[in-house]
């Protein structure tokens, strides 16, 4: 759970019918952020203030949202959220609230019928709690498919999933991710755990396919792709030091889906460094790949099918225990 980083908060508003849902980040204030994006279709909002060359410092939430860039709008309610509460950088005049946003492409599953805006955005804001959060086919994960290169019928279910570690000197790092791939997920073994599937074949295992067979338009297939991942840690850490360690996160994330950063993709890693411990940002960046690979795996395994999108399990997949 990302919630066992004491003071985050967090909060889905999920829409199983339609296949869509927005997951909301709240940290505690004066939380710095930092971001790295990678791939050929990032959808954002006001990423450019996590850079370490901006002026801002801190983050007053974060927005994962499906809907593509539709679904950027829903970042405004969870603004007049924050601002209700007082969260935000003072500025004299107004107290502004800094909530960056990153979004999926999940209009291939939904049909373009639903997608999360400002009054779903503001609800996912209000049901966000320190407690343990829902992984799965929740919030942003809810209309998450992976496997795109077979095209619509041989994807499987992606979803949202997590994973923490406890370093020695008692400093937490945790890993939100939203899987939504082109590539596949890979098992412990290097095996395919979800992805690109084949009736007689099944997984037909992309990379190969892509270096053998040559589809000759693989962004027909694609429908659209994205993972998105939240980095969160007690430890203390500038925007620069926080920068790297989104960035380890994504070698993680390429060490269990694959491929990965393609141009199809718009993949993005937030990371929230709260301040409470002095942990060596090296550590907390090895850290952060390693729960990155156990969440994206959390999120399949924890998938559930979703207006008829299969889960792996249900493609024929033999999945291993769960890390």
């Amino acid at each position: 759970m990302l919630t066992v980083v004491p003071g985050i908060l967090v909060g889905h508003w999920t829409d199983a019918e339609a296949g869509t849902g927005c997951t909301v980040v709240i940290p505690p204030q004066g939380t710095v952020g930092a971001v790295d994006v990678r791939g050929g279709g990032p959808g954002t909002r006001e990423t450019d203030l996590l850079s370490p060359v901006a002026t801002v410092p801190t983050v007053s939430g974060l927005l994962l949202s499906g809907g593509s860039a539709f679904g950027l709008a829903a970042a405004s309610g969870v603004v007049e959220w924050c601002e209700e509460q007082g969260l935000g950088v003072d500025t004299g005049i107004a107290r502004v609230p800094i909530v960056p946003a990153a979004v999926i492409y999940d209009l291939g599953i939904t049909g373009n019928a639903r997608r999360p805006g400002h009054a779903e955005g503001r609800l996912a804001a209000e049901a966000a709690t320190a407690g343990p959060h829902a992984v799965g086919s929740v919030g942003a994960g809810t209309g998450a498919t992976v496997g795109k290169a077979n095209g619509q019928d041989g994807w499987c279910k992606g979803g949202l999933g997590s994973a923490h570690f406890r370093l020695r000197d008692g400093t937490t790092v945790a890993v939100l991710v939203v899987v939504n791939a082109f590539g596949d997920v890979l098992d412990e073994h290097g095996d395919i755990l979800a992805g690109a599937w084949k009736d007689g074949r099944g997984f037909i295992d992309a990379r190969r396919a892509l270096i053998e067979d040559e589809p000759a338009h693989p962004r027909l297939a694609s429908m659209g792709n994205t993972t998105l991942a939240v980095v969160a840690t007690d430890a203390r850490l500038g925007k620069a030091e926080a920068t790297h360690v989104a960035r380890m996160a994504q070698a993680g994330l390429a060490r269990v889906i694959a491929p990965y950063n393609t141009p199809l993709d718009g993949d993005t890693v937030f990371c929230l460094a709260t301040g409470q411990t002095g942990a060596n940002p090296i550590i907390v960046g090895t850290a952060a790949a390693e729960a990155a690979v156990l969440a994206v795996r959390d999120a399949v395994r924890s998938a559930s099918s979703v207006r008829g999108v299969p889960t792996a399990a249900m493609r024929g997949a033999q999945p291993s225990a769960q890390g």
